[in-house]
């Protein structure tokens, strides 16, 4: 099954700027966030943020524009359990997920997603955990529970759909 951009939503979770010096590889991450975010736009796919203990871990990275609307401050790992979390993505939603820690925040909301239904793609290169044996575990497992693994040029394509889409020019050249 591909990724229907029509019912697709991004959810970015925990880019915060105290966390992503420790990411492994965590440079690439937020460039691949960006670039999914810019596509989503041009898109008119809409996005979640989330921001685990804001207090602690600071606001989102500035590479990546946060509208307050879109933000969910949280305290769960697992961002299902927040209170109306899951009422903001509709049930036939496919939701694109990207984030940190890959095997904290991320795997405990995609473990959530799937149970309460929702399609979920992860995308790899635009994950980030300190160590990347944690990453490639968490990735291994959420492929396990049914999580799609894909990259940021996948889905890209994936919501352009043609060449001929209005936005075609533009979504390739952010992912060069």
């Amino acid at each position: 099954m591909t990724i229907d951009p029509a019912r697709s939503l991004l959810l970015v979770i925990d880019f915060q700027v105290r966390l992503m010096p420790a990411i492994h590889e965590g440079e690439l991450a937020v460039r691949n966030a960006r670039r999914l975010t810019d596509a989503a736009a041009l898109m008119g796919i809409p996005c979640l943020f989330t921001e685990q203990n804001a207090k602690g871990l600071g606001p989102t990275v500035d590479e990546l524009m946060v509208p307050q609307d879109r933000l969910v401050h949280k305290q769960f790992f697992d961002a299902c359990r927040e209170e109306g979390f899951l009422a903001r993505i509709p049930a036939d939603a496919h939701v694109v997920v990207l984030g940190c820690e890959a095997h904290v925040c991320a795997l405990q909301t995609v473990l959530g997603l799937l149970a309460a239904s929702r399609k979920t793609w992860v995308v790899r290169d635009a994950l980030g955990s300190r160590h990347p044996e944690n990453k490639e575990t968490a990735l291994r497992r959420m492929e396990r529970h049914g999580a799609e693994i894909v990259t940021t040029e996948m889905v890209v394509f994936e919501w352009l759909q043609s060449a001929g889409n209005p936005q075609f020019r533009q979504s390739v050249a952010l992912i060069k």
